[in-house]
């Protein structure tokens, strides 16, 4: 299973003719490059489901997919259609509150992400509160997949240490994180190559163990 020259052909199509007469006139091609994707959601939550125990084949790609329509009404940029396909892969479709996969399809710029973005307050403290009190078992887990604590997203970072910790905290770096992420870039080549899928399923089984101590973090 793989991600059809096609797809990232309408895509670049899509991201030089972003309006709504094009698209109208092109829904054909998008909707063979939506039916594309869905079908790679599908089997990636089933390679998922052999080693994720919170990911089972029940779970649907339309429920994971994220829109590909823009919503323009507090932004600047008015164009109305996204320039990629997403989904995020959970009990819960695209809506968990809670760890879950990501997978972004955009030409040049593909990727699968892994652990919580932006969890809500309470699940914020506890990830803190799990790292402080087991940082050593936080990256074992990294370690696991042959990450280290650099290779965790720092786009959401305080600049100064949150309520109840210390500058002096031996781990206030990774404790000014909003959000606890392991993400993994493929290539075009990758991405429609005949071993696409399964390079994206052992990037997500690389993770898993991180992802683990994040559901650990929050009695998942």
């Amino acid at each position: 299973m793989k991600i059809e020259k096609q797809t990232l052909s309408f895509l670049n199509q899509l991201r030089e003719n972003n309006n709504r007469e094009w698209f109208q006139e092109n829904r054909t091609t998008y909707e063979t490059a939506l039916a594309n994707v869905k079908d790679y959601i599908t089997q990636l939550i089933v390679g998922l489901s052999d080693f994720d125990p919170h990911i089972n084949t029940d779970i649907q790609a339309s429920r994971c997919l994220f829109r590909i329509y823009r919503d323009t009404r507090f932004s600047k940029d008015k164009t109305p259609y996204k320039t990629w396909f997403a989904a995020g892969i959970s009990i819960d479709g695209r809506k968990l509150d809670g760890p879950e996969y990501y997978l972004h399809i955009e030409p040049s710029k593909h990727f699968l992400a892994a652990g919580y973005w932006r969890p809500e307050k309470h699940h914020l403290n506890a990830i803190r509160q799990e790292i402080d009190y087991s940082y050593q078992e936080m990256t074992d887990a990294l370690a696991q997949g042959g990450w280290t604590v650099e290779d965790l997203s720092t786009e959401d970072k305080l600049k100064r240490a949150p309520a109840g910790y210390s500058e002096e905290d031996p781990h206030i770096e990774l404790l000014k994180l909003k959000s606890y992420i392991l993400y993994q870039p493929f290539t075009d080549e990758e991405i429609t190559g005949t071993k696409s899928l399964q390079k994206v399923v052992d990037t997500a089984q690389r993770i898993l163990p991180f992802k683990r101590f994040i559901h650990q973090a929050l009695d998942q």
